[in-house]
């Protein structure tokens, strides 16, 4: 599960004070994962390559759906880091390749397939 680090932020700009919210979120292992607001459809994340195109497809597809995800570029992560994320990768997709995204840790959708993220998504 995905746990929010919230830090606030006070902007004493007039009466009443402004909040404003800026919101990492990580995984239990301390994985860098970024977050993309939207329509709660359960729990998404994408791993993706900062360089590859079906992967940024992929992102484009879901923002345009407007719903709610996470992502990961394994490629920019620490040695480390990467390393406990491709373990977690092929838990659900043994070949490592990407886009794979997981929906609630029951379905991977590997490459770019605009019809099965529907399907999944049931949009």
């Amino acid at each position: 599960m995905f746990r929010r680090d919230v830090l606030y932020d006070r902007i004493f700009t007039e009466k009443p004070p402004y909040l404003l919210f800026f919101t990492t979120i990580r995984k239990e292992d301390d994985m860098n994962v970024n977050h993309i607001e939207g329509v709660d459809k359960g729990e998404l994340i994408i791993y993706t390559l900062s360089t590859c195109v079906w992967c940024k497809k992929t992102k484009a597809f879901l923002d345009g759906l407007g719903v709610g995800y996470n992502y990961v570029e394994v490629d920019i992560l620490p040695d480390e880091e990467k390393e406990k994320t491709l373990t977690e990768i092929k838990r659900f997709n043994p070949s490592c390749s990407f886009p794979t995204l997981v929906v609630n840790s029951e379905h991977c959708i590997v490459g770019y397939n605009e019809a099965k993220i529907k399907e999944v998504l049931e949009l």
